[in-house]
């Protein structure tokens, strides 16, 4: 009888070479997610980022020689979360003013205090002669609120509010008495502590 002179070999050619290539495959992998963290973790960050552009003006300058015309823009920014700015931009293009108001409203950020998706308690906010009167509202109200005050209540993350404008309606006024407004508000903790007394000492 003739006799197989090949030697077995453990899981055969192709399964030896395999653990060599998927190795590789992984380091690989290793070093493109390591390439892409960063980029998708800023991605992710500007992602968080929600922009609404309030107004966008023509304005004309005198200037000596004649009239220079340009663009105002007023833009609102914030992630949902209780952070929320306005900005103000100006440039010759429509798009460069709305990139200058994006920057400056990111300088300006405010941190918006919830209980839930509403706001703690009532407040008046004031901006030259314009006032909006904010108020909390019960679950499931909505953002009873209009033009400019209700693009920055929802990029705030309020979800239930009543507001009433008492003064001026120009855009950027109402804007910046609802961030005036945003940014007096406090929790009960927080007041209480301003107070140097607990909570049921406040409410006694």
């Amino acid at each position: 009888m003739e006799k197989d002179n090949t030697i077995p070999t453990v899981g055969g050619g192709d399964d030896a070479a395999a653990p060599e290539g998927s190795r590789k495959g992984r380091r690989n992998a290793s070093r493109d997610g390591a390439r892409r963290g960063p980029d998708d973790n800023r991605q992710r960050e500007q992602s968080e980022w929600e922009e609404k552009i309030i107004q966008v003006r023509r304005v004309t300058k005198v200037v000596k020689g004649g009239k220079k015309l340009s663009f105002r823009a007023v833009v609102a920014v914030g992630n949902g979360k209780g952070q929320v700015g306005v900005g103000v931009g100006k440039a010759a293009e429509v798009i460069s003013a709305i990139q200058k108001g994006v920057v400056d409203a990111r300088k300006s950020l405010v941190k918006v205090p919830l209980v839930g998706t509403s706001i703690p308690h009532q407040i008046t906010g004031k901006q030259g002669s314009s006032r909006i009167l904010l108020k909390p509202a019960a679950k499931g109200t909505g953002v009873i609120a209009g033009g400019a005050a209700r693009a920055i209540l929802e990029l705030a993350g309020v979800g239930d509010v009543l507001s009433k404008s008492l003064g001026s309606r120009a855009p950027l006024n109402v804007a910046r008495a609802t961030i005036d407004g945003l940014s007096e508000l406090r929790t009960f903790e927080e007041a209480a502590r301003l107070r140097g007394i607990s909570i049921r000492q406040m409410f006694a």
